[in-house]
């Protein structure tokens, strides 16, 4: 049997893309930090589709996280052949005030453990000659982001690093995708201390537009037109718009 690995499934961009795997009758592997939501989403997804859905409890956010997952994942003889790294969070405020501890959590979270959970499936995946990854950005990887810094900048790097790899993997059987959402109706902007603003898409639409992208091997997945429109704005206008949103 062969599985669909999340992070951060229980909720959001998360959950909805595990739907639409589950729907196309994949076996789901969710991974969260609380014990609670991957209960609650294990029920959920079990009772809609009727399959098995396998649940992991692991923090992403710490350092070594990706290697105890793997390890965890392989001593059970499950075989990944797609993994999404969609855990993620955000952090706003001038760099100096964010505390140090959240914002290296965060790095640890967006971009660390992402990177070592790619290095760790697709040197399987270039094993058995297939695979998929698709990596979760953020619209927000096209600029700097004033007053949200870091968040902006681990985005980017996970846009580059992914459409790097891409490149190595394209004769290798192995296709991994980058997903930059723009702003979603999730637990996203709670966790950031922030309000969801008005324009804010619907989880579920943009899971569903990811999913189909994804399936047909989009490099860069950008959902919504207004979305689409915005990385055409001049870099400068756009950076000034986050910094007079999150300020």
């Amino acid at each position: 049997m062969k599985y669909v690995l999340i992070t951060g499934g229980t909720s959001g961009i998360g959950f909805e893309l595990a739907r639409n795997f589950e729907r196309d009758g994949y076996e789901v592997v969710i991974v969260s930090s609380s014990s609670e939501k991957l209960q609650r989403t294990k029920q959920k997804l079990e009772s809609e589709f009727g399959t098995r859905v396998l649940i992991y409890q692991q923090d992403m956010a710490i350092l070594g996280a990706a290697a105890q997952l793997y390890n965890k994942i392989k001593e059970d003889n499950l075989e990944i052949s797609i993994l999404v790294n969609n855990a993620g969070l955000g952090l706003v405020g001038s760099t100096e005030k964010i505390d140090l501890q959240r914002d290296e959590s965060m790095l640890l979270l967006n971009v660390v453990n992402l990177v070592e959970l790619c290095k760790l499936y697709i040197a399987d995946m270039y094993k058995r000659g297939n695979g998929k990854i698709l990596n979760v950005a953020s619209i927000g990887a096209f600029q700097p982001g004033p007053y949200t810094s870091t968040y902006f900048a681990s985005k980017a790097f996970v846009l580059s690093y992914s459409r790097a790899i891409r490149y190595e993997a394209k004769n290798k059987g192995v296709q991994v995708c980058t997903l930059c959402p723009g702003a979603t109706r999730t637990n996203f902007f709670a966790q950031e201390g922030t309000k969801t603003p008005e324009s804010a898409m619907n989880a579920e639409v943009v899971a569903r537009y990811a999913y189909k992208q994804f399936m047909k091997n989009k490099e860069i997945i950008v959902p919504g037109f207004i979305n689409k429109m915005v990385r055409w704005v001049p870099e400068r206008v756009r950076m000034i718009t986050v910094a007079g949103m999150k300020k």
